[in-house]
């Protein structure tokens, strides 16, 4: 393990100083990545109908290529599943990432070798460099990392297959020899398709390995912990994994999940690392030990631009910057253009940038996940926060919930809760109440809404039984790694059919 340990430091050494780079000239970065983005692009069919061989500037760019969701590529993203090639980028595409979406259709993102290599092995690598970097004393190499993945399947289209599935088993998949070298459990058991079985095989094969990072979504991550501690008949993980040091998380927020890892591993000695990383491709990483900020990566082969959210429900399309432009504060949705085909591609996350020198952001929602019935302009940020405080304030831990809007009249209405407690609140009523008065905190126009009732009342909040979300995941196929129930919703469907089935349960 020495030899190992002195390699991984020298490249971890040579990263540190590209990253630096990318930090001090930002914009000159991107403004290479664009132009080389465009250049490689240039003779596909889509770079043929827009013309990229003429586009020299960012205005070009902006001007020349027009915005995209899901809908608009989706016949090129087919015949590309079908065996064309050469539509949207310039290299073989075979392996297609299933979206996590909240509706029962299902997206199939381009994964190209360059986005593979480029982008989610240079963030595995920098996930690992960035933590090292900040833990001289680290011993990462001495065991393995537990990541918990997804399945993948073959799709046969006459003579030619493809392939489609969830990002983190496409990764795990293709990785190189050297990333598997570190990764566990093996393969016949992180990448099974049926969820239960495999969390159960999960925690039989890595009960007794030394684990030293983990990787996973918070949610069921939990899943996973409390079962190889109930296996081991132990109280903490630490006392399972000795020599654990950080679980690199992401998917979610993790605010309301903390309170509950910090228990389960029954030590502060662990790290937490966020991560922002989705189906489209690999955004964030948090670089620093004492804040969840996370640090923009510039250099993964995406190029960002950015819509501010007052801008998004117009469509003022014309307003779409760049990243020389954003300013700290402001929620924006997130455009991406990168090196698997995705041009100009509306993801729906929101971003709020703590800082632009270096840039460092914060997730603070998804452009279809607020609720604004009333004007009260509530963000996933907002409920998140109130829900920790409410937490900490009664001694309560939250496995998951649910809001959605309740009509009592034309002009008045409130927010129901659906909240699943791993550990109840020593007193429901003081929970609703610091809820509430932390939401007006958090936000002014919820906090206008809720002036004596006239808009909004107080929230309805209806503790759910036992495994109530597990099981609506369960009956929508949508157990799994990268699913989870959607926070907040303008209208009622998923709220209700949660309810109902905790029902007939």
């Amino acid at each position: 393990m020495p030899i190992l340990n002195s390699i991984a430091s020298w490249l971890m050494k040579k990263r540190m100083h590209q990253i630096e780079l990318f930090i001090k000239y930002p914009i000159d970065v991107q403004q290479e990545w664009m132009s080389r983005l465009v250049s490689e692009a240039a003779g596909t069919d889509y770079g043929t109908n827009y013309h990229f061989a003429d586009i020299k500037n960012y205005e070009q760019f902006k001007n020349q290529i027009p915005l995209n969701n899901y809908e608009s590529l989706k016949p090129l993203i087919d015949r590309t599943r079908r065996g064309e090639q050469n539509l949207l980028w310039h290299s073989e595409i075979k392996w297609f990432a299933k979206s996590s979406g909240t509706t029962d259709k299902s997206k199939f993102l381009p994964v190209s070798q360059e986005s593979l290599d480029g982008c989610h092995y240079n963030a595995g690598r920098d996930m690992v460099t960035l933590h090292c970097y900040n833990n001289p004393e680290t011993q990462l190499f001495t065991g393995k990392n537990l990541a918990l993945g997804g399945s993948f399947k073959e799709d046969q289209f006459g003579d030619y297959n493809s392939f489609h599935g969830d990002v983190s088993a496409i990764i795990i998949q293709n990785l190189p020899m050297w990333a598997d070298f570190f990764r566990a459990p093996d393969l016949s058991i992180a990448l099974m398709d049926e969820w239960e079985s495999k969390l159960e095989q999960m925690a039989l094969s890595m009960m007794n390995e030394n684990v030293t990072s983990i990787a996973g979504v918070p949610s069921w991550m939990l899943v996973l912990l409390k079962r190889i501690l109930q296996k081991k008949g132990m109280s903490s993980i630490r006392e399972v994994w000795p020599n654990l040091e950080v679980y690199f998380h992401g998917g979610v927020s993790f605010t309301p999940y903390k309170d509950q890892f910090n228990q389960l591993f029954g030590s502060d000695k662990v790290n937490y690392m966020q991560l922002f990383n989705a189906s489209e491709g690999f955004f964030g990483i948090q670089d620093q030990l004492k804040s969840d900020e996370m640090l923009l990566m510039l250099d993964y082969g995406i190029f960002y631009e950015f819509l501010e959210l007052k801008d998004v429900a117009t469509d003022s399309f014309t307003k779409v910057i760049n990243l020389e432009e954003v300013k700290i504060g402001a929620d924006y949705e997130m455009i991406i253009t990168t090196n698997a085909g995705l041009w100009r591609y509306r993801i729906g996350d929101l971003v709020q940038f703590t800082s632009t020198n270096p840039y460092r952001f914060k997730v603070s929602g998804r452009t279809k996940q607020y609720i604004n019935t009333f004007g009260e302009e509530l963000m996933v940020h907002n409920t998140d926060a109130a829900i920790a405080t409410a937490c900490e304030k009664t001694h309560a831990m939250v496995k998951d919930y649910t809001v959605a809007p309740v009509f009592m009249d034309k002009n008045s209405g409130t927010h129901e809760w659906l909240i699943e407690f791993e550990k109840e609140p020593n007193n429901f009523d003081f929970f609703i109440a610091v809820l509430d008065e932390t939401l007006k905190k958090q936000n002014s126009d919820y906090e206008a809404k809720r002036y004596n009732n006239y808009v909004l009342h107080a929230p309805l909040v209806i503790k759910m039984p036992p495994n109530s979300f597990f099981n609506w995941l369960k009956a929508n196929n949508k157990l799994g790694g990268q699913y989870k129930v959607p926070r907040l919703s303008n209208e009622r469907k998923i709220l209700e059919e949660i309810l109902n089935l905790s029902k007939t349960k």
